[in-house]
């Protein structure tokens, strides 16, 4: 049965978590980047995350496309042991660990109460994104997809209320209404654009048709709002450098569909940036 996978599963990784709390962040990190690559392609199929990396053309062979998904496993393997830590980063006991590159630009949406959009991926730690921005003293809401194990989910939902977005959106149509609602309020959302949508729409994603998010481009059409890229880099395994971009003002003339097709075309620059420290596991193009 499905919810006896659950509960074992929810036991593996809970004893995980415990250990990774007494070992200390590096020695967590490490240990999480070994655990990630070796148990890894045991939930997720390394064939089809090689087929993705080819039909995206990343990767000169298939040695470098190997490396690509081993290190992916690695990375995989961190961002879990960093669970544990971040409460740690939210009360700014590990600054010594984050850059932030743009950091004028979440100051002047504060300073003039501007609402905007950020856009991001399942990059690194990429939970630090809402994390960094309501430090910044910006009223923000995430939206976020539930994890399939729900006892795993309970324990999610509280680490990210507590320590990374005080109002969290589940993804789907009864989030959309709170989003809408919080967004009336003048609140910032942030969300992740990577992931197959089915509610989506077919946009190009690495010249291939992928169903795609199109609630930036909705806001921004509507509210006349600006977007604003964010992308999180791993740097020497425990360092992380994020970059707030320029907000970026859609003409109203723009359609839904380009302004989601031009926000496609960033996510795979950031991808291209570093293939290793983004999750190919994900059906994208199902």
């Amino acid at each position: 049965m499905k919810i006896i996978k659950y509960l074992i599963e929810f036991i593996f990784i809970y004893i995980l978590l415990i250990i990774f709390k007494i070992i200390g962040y590096k020695n967590a990190s490490n240990l999480g980047e070994i655990i990630g690559k070796k148990i890894g392609p045991f939930f997720r199929s390394n064939k089809k995350i090689l087929t993705n990396l080819e039909n995206s053309n990343i990767g000169n062979s298939q040695e470098d496309r190997k490396s690509i998904i081993n290190n992916m496993w690695g990375n995989y393997g961190r961002i879990l042991s960093e669970y544990v830590y971040l409460k740690q980063f939210k009360k700014n006991n590990f600054n010594q660990y984050i850059e932030i590159e743009g950091l004028n630009y979440l100051n002047e949406i504060k300073n003039n109460n501007e609402q905007v959009v950020f856009i991001s991926g399942h990059f690194n730690n990429f939970e630090l994104m809402a994390m960094e921005i309501e430090k910044a003293g910006i009223n923000l809401c995430a939206i976020y997809r539930p994890l399939n194990n729900p006892f795993l989910n309970i324990i999610m939902e509280k680490i990210r209320k507590n320590y990374i977005c005080k109002n969290q959106i589940k993804k789907g149509k009864s989030g959309t209404r709170d989003l809408l609602n919080l967004f009336k309020e003048n609140f910032s959302v942030a969300l992740m654009i990577d992931q197959r949508v089915s509610e989506g729409e077919d946009i190009k994603f690495f010249n291939r048709s992928a169903k795609t998010t199109t609630i930036p481009a909705q806001l921004a059409n509507k509210y006349g709002c600006s977007i604003v890229p964010v992308y999180v880099e791993r740097i020497n395994k425990f360092h992380f450098k994020l970059y707030f971009n320029k907000p970026i003002k859609f003409d109203d003339k723009s359609s839904v569909e380009q302004i989601s097709l031009e926000l496609n075309k960033i996510l795979e620059k950031m991808i291209l940036k570093n293939p290793d420290q983004w999750i190919w596991s994900h059906n994208r193009w199902k």
